[in-house]
């Protein structure tokens, strides 16, 4: 059995079929099988090898075979008059004054149910009120039309867009299903709870705080924890922070310079081996070299010295000959 992904719309949600013992190539148009029938998808990966073990990919798709010339010019006709159609219900809402935001439109022209079905996805603050819009955009636009609401994240999927890290949203590309997100997550990935450094473009929380969660928990469980004496190849100190996407651990050193270091050359010092001399920190030190300084400068200027070491008391003076 070998898979391929394949997307509907350029950096798209990605969708996978079985290529049914054909051989496909990335940038191919393809049928996907939907349940209003196939509608033509584009290749993007196609794996290398068989797969060995196919029932843990759970229900996989057939593909309905390449897309033919017929089927390329009814998708390219279709999307034109979808955008047409988006077109026209964005001015009849104007009309009605709604408070609604449309999003986008599905032209399916294959539904056993129904001639013609015109699916219109919009997002609203509440409840809206279309009874009088719904008749005049069906006689507009000669189908029956479906009006969806949906909520914010799935907006953003719609839409779709770049995130903080600049790369294609993830829940317009891979992720699939979308799992309940807390702000506990952020506090065990020990990001600061700031709604706005840890909130999506959709305004809800990251998801890759979801799926990266499993990540954080099994690197604390390996690596040493804060406070730690440790020896890496910069020499040895103390683990003073975690870097855990690049698997790594911040330490700062007797000198007081800080390094990350890779978990795998890091190796714990037991506590019998752990030297007692404390471990310096870069402004203590320079806070004491500043201190130095100014008492010198002080002195030279004033003409005074340095105060004489008081003689040891008379018990611990040495015993003088012949007395």
């Amino acid at each position: 059995m070998a898979i391929m992904a394949v997307t509907f719309e350029p950096n798209g949600q990605l969708h996978y079929l079985d290529t049914a013992d054909q051989w496909y190539a990335v940038g191919d148009y393809v049928l996907y099988p939907t349940s209003y029938g196939p509608e033509v998808a584009q290749v993007v990966w196609v794996s290398d090898d068989q797969l060995a073990d196919p029932e843990n990919l759970g229900d996989i798709p057939l593909c309905d075979g390449p897309a033919t010339a017929d089927d390329l010019a009814r998708d390219r006709n279709n999307r034109a008059k979808a955008a047409a159609a988006l077109d026209t219900a964005r001015e009849l809402v104007s009309r009605h004054n709604l408070p609604m935001k449309l999003l986008a439109v599905d032209w399916i022209d294959r539904d056993p149910a129904v001639a013609l079905l015109v699916a219109i996805y919009f997002q609203s603050a509440g409840r809206v009120d279309f009874s009088a819009l719904v008749p005049e955009l069906a006689r507009a636009l000669q189908a029956r039309v479906d009006l969806r609401q949906v909520g914010s994240r799935d907006a953003t999927r719609l839409c779709g867009g770049l995130g903080s890290c600049g790369r294609a949203l993830c829940c317009c590309t891979w992720v699939a299903k979308v799992e309940p997100i807390g702000l506990r997550l952020a506090r065990d990935q020990g990001l600061q709870t700031n709604l706005a450094n840890i909130s999506g473009n959709c305004g809800r929380l990251k998801c890759c705080l979801s799926f990266e969660q499993s990540q954080y928990r099994d690197f604390v469980k390996t690596a040493p924890e804060r406070g730690a004496m440790v020896t890496t190849p910069n020499g040895s100190g103390k683990v003073i922070g975690l870097a855990i996407p690049a698997e790594s651990v911040v330490v700062r050193h007797r000198d007081g310079q800080l390094s990350t270091c890779p978990l795998a050359n890091i190796t714990r010092i037991p506590i019998t081996q752990r030297v007692t001399a404390p471990i310096v920190s870069a402004a203590s030190s320079a806070a004491t070299a500043a201190t130095s300084a100014a008492t010198t400068m002080f002195r030279a200027r004033t003409g005074t010295r340095e105060p004489a070491a008081e003689p040891p008391p008379d018990s611990q003076l040495p015993e003088q000959p012949g007395s």
